[in-house]
């Protein structure tokens, strides 16, 4: 597969027949966030809440407690539906069937042809069902449509046939020892792998970890974001139309607090892959450590440098950086959120990234056209008010933006700050949300040296014509990943995780693979052998 940017739209074949249907709206007319008037009533999505309980063992069940939690829509933050509130003994239910299934059940047993068939079939169910999976997507998180319909759920479908093709050329190795031995090694799946996903990209995030977990022959507990339920229970209906097991996927909705707790210290869990903040990372590996000492991979936060470099395309520079900061709400873990600019090339930068942040087209996620829909909550949305008012507080310039967008929902102006210092707290704290910080550099050492001066190493973004300036910052930025003259290119086969306290561990690719797999030796001793 072509290497996939996350900003490219519309790029399927499945996607349009939704989008028409959405065309007879379209014509209500779309605000820029300059915009005074309240946004108009929201579009009513296009598909049925069908699944709001917790899958365990292959059955849709009450939690145990009888509790449900509300799911919100953040164009509005009314109700979408009641879902089922995992706690303890769910997780209990839940890893006890996961445990059947892998220490009792078929999954690990079949061949791994017969595993990647599961994962295809499943993969071309999600195809099948993609104008629904969208709309709940966008309707639960607030994504635009064209954004979910064009990048992620094509790229969620690859990610599942690309763990397909891996399923069966997972093996270890036949090793030379010094003496009359035969020594192999065996590639074992780990067993039960308990998972935690966020809410920025929910279905990206269960591909990017229940993908190699099933390749490699694992059964899963996966809990889900408070946030955004609901697309997870939706394809995992697919999963189990498509022959899984019962037991072998189990997904559990909750709170952190309790489910995820729960998840995390589970003494009968044998590995642990969580996504989210840093701070909450660091409970989760604590959990992990107190109990069973399980393996823990974490994909945490960050702070990525976007570098625009003395020789850059100016306008194609705006663009990218743009595109960094604001794709998804801002809402990226690796979102370029400091972007450096040198100062011969900072004013008319910042002029050009002002007015593009200005035109951005801020609405109803579900209308055609629009770039940028609500933050995923009111706790999401209050905190990066927060940050804003921060920024012009510490004395930050706040060029554009800055405020609410509209009377309802959770919907923030594109924001743009200029002369930010390294100090401020919009140019250290991981903010999650549309607001760009542009700082000012002098030469090539200086901006390694402050780029790197951040707890975070997830991502660094570098706009040059000069290959020898590529390659000087690529390698010395500590980052788990570099894009030079692009950003958030997402392939499958791409690896992806942090230095530092941006996690643990790589996600995607071949090197997930290992995550989720442990290294057995076997040793033979040989008699009278022909030959060493």
């Amino acid at each position: 597969m072509a290497a996939r940017r996350m900003s490219s739209l519309l790029s399927s074949s499945y996607a349009p027949a939704l989008l028409r249907s959405l065309d007879r709206v379209s014509g209500r007319g779309i605000s820029r966030f300059t915009t005074a008037a309240a946004l108009e009533e929201p579009i009513i999505p296009p598909v049925k809440v069908e699944y709001t309980k917790l899958l365990i063992n292959g059955q849709f069940v009450d939690a145990a407690s009888g509790k449900t939690f509300p799911t919100l829509d953040p164009r509005t933050g009314q109700l979408i539906a009641n879902v089922a509130e995992g706690d303890i003994e769910d997780v209990n239910r839940a890893v006890s069937a996961a445990r059947k299934a892998f220490d009792e059940g078929p999954w690990p047993r079949m061949t791994a042809y017969e595993r990647s068939r599961i994962l295809l079939r499943f993969a071309d169910l999600v195809e099948q069902h993609a104008d629904e999976i969208t709309a709940l997507e966008v309707w639960d998180n607030g994504k635009p449509y064209e954004q979910a319909a064009g990048d992620e759920i094509p790229l969620f479908i690859r990610l599942f046939r690309y763990y397909a093709g891996w399923a069966d050329k997972i093996h270890g190795l036949t090793i030379q020892a010094d003496g009359p031995y035969h020594v192999q090694t065996l590639h074992e799946p780990i067993g039960v792998a308990g998972q935690i996903i966020p809410w920025n990209f929910p279905l990206l995030m269960y591909a990017w970890k229940v993908g190699p977990a099933l390749a490699c022959g694992n059964t899963i507990v996966l809990k889900t974001a408070e946030q955004t339920p609901l697309s997870a229970l939706y394809v995992s209906k697919l999963f189990h139309e498509a022959g899984l097991p019962p037991g072998v996927l189990n997904i559990v909705s909750g709170y952190g607090p309790s489910a995820g707790a729960a998840l995390a210290s589970h003494m009968d869990v044998d590995k642990l892959a969580f996504t989210g903040s840093t701070e909450t990372g660091k409970i989760v590996l604590g959990l992990a450590a107190k109990s069973n000492l399980k393996p823990v991979t974490l994909e945490l936060g960050g702070k990525s440098p976007f570098i625009v470099c003395e020789d850059a395309n100016v306008d194609e520079a705006v663009d990218l950086a743009h595109n960094a900061l604001f794709y998804n709400q801002g809402q990226c873990c690796c979102a370029g959120s400091r972007t450096y600019v040198h100062e011969h090339v900072y004013d008319e930068f910042l002029e050009k990234a002002k007015a593009r942040a200005f035109q951005r087209v801020v609405g109803d996620p579900f209308k055609k056209g629009v770039e940028q829909g609500p933050q995923v909550d009111s706790d999401q949305f209050e905190k990066i008010l927060k940050y804003i008012r921060s920024g012009v507080d510490n004395g930050a310039t706040l060029e554009t933006g800055g405020e609410r967008f509209g009377s309802k929902g959770y919907y923030i102006q594109p924001t743009v700050f200029s002369n930010v210092q390294d100090d401020m707290l919009i140019a250290k704290d991981e903010i999650f949300g549309p607001v760009q910080s542009i700082l000012k550099f002098k030469g090539i050492k200086e901006v390694i040296r402050r780029s790197n001066d951040t707890q975070f190493g997830l991502a660094a973004g570098v706009f040059t014509q000069n290959l020898d300036t590529a390659n000087t910052l690529s390698r010395a930025l500590k980052a788990g990943t570099v894009w030079i003259n692009c950003f958030d290119v997402f392939d499958a086969a791409i690896p992806f995780g942090g230095y530092k306290m941006s996690g643990h561990g790589r996600e995607k690719g071949v090197y997930s693979l290992s995550n989720y797999l442990q290294v057995k030796a076997v040793v033979t001793h040989l008699k009278n052998p022909a030959w060493l």
